[in-house]
């Protein structure tokens, strides 16, 4: 893929401080998990600026980021061990309650992986892959759960040293329906069934039914 330069999200931005260096394993929100291949001044628009060259495997990409906003844009380090089991644990709990109508679902999922935590792209990955085993997705929902398993694998990946088809493939596995009458599949059944005796009958009329997905 033609690399890209991120430069024009920046104009309203305050600069701040660079730690990051070549050889580092980063996670970029808009994109996923990458290495820093290069940390060198660029010329852009007449401006010269120092950036940080990420090259995203999973995606074929190359990010140029400067780096005075790395920051800024939500760039962070790979997450380490002790944050790989509690990601574990939020992909292998129950789901959370999701709006009802897609449309108000898919936005309030769009909000969550914007935000570039770890923690909430768990969560939207979580609830998506229950919902597919369970209703299935609507279309939009199935590129969203497709990107963003990719995002959330990408990072796996380097956290846990495995080759991008073995991240993907322990993430699968991860989120795979539990055997029928294990104490997890127990679980959430009772979780399911809680949350359906809460929400009753309720309708709800969405003014942007009607909105084009993203």
């Amino acid at each position: 893929m033609t690399d890209s330069i991120d430069d024009d999200l920046f104009d309203t931005i305050t600069a701040g401080e660079c730690d990051f260096q070549v050889g580092d394993n980063v996670v970029y929100p808009h994109h996923g998990a990458g290495v820093v291949r290069a940390r060198a001044p660029r010329k852009v628009l007449g401006e010269d600026r120092e950036y940080l060259k990420i090259r995203i495997l999973h995606n074929d990409m190359t990010v140029h980021v400067p780096c005075d906003q790395a920051a800024a844009v939500g760039l962070r380090r790979v997450i380490d061990e002790d944050t790989v089991r509690k990601v574990l644990g939020v992909l292998e709990g129950p789901c959370t309650e999701m709006p009802k109508n897609w449309n108000r679902r898919f936005k309030h999922n769009r909000e969550k992986i914007k935000t570039g935590d770890i923690y909430e792209l768990a969560e939207v990955v979580r609830n998506l892959a229950t919902r597919e085993n369970d209703k299935g997705l609507s279309t939009g929902e199935k590129q969203m759960f497709t990107r963003a398993k990719k995002v959330l694998a990408s990072e796996l990946m380097y956290a846990l040293e495995k080759s991008e088809d073995e991240a993907e493939e322990y993430l699968d596995s991860i989120l795979a329906p539990p055997a029928e009458g294990s104490p997890q599949a127990l679980a959430l059944a009772a979780a399911a069934a809680e949350a359906a005796g809460d929400d009753g009958d309720e309708v709800v009329v969405d003014d942007d039914a009607l909105a084009l997905q993203d």
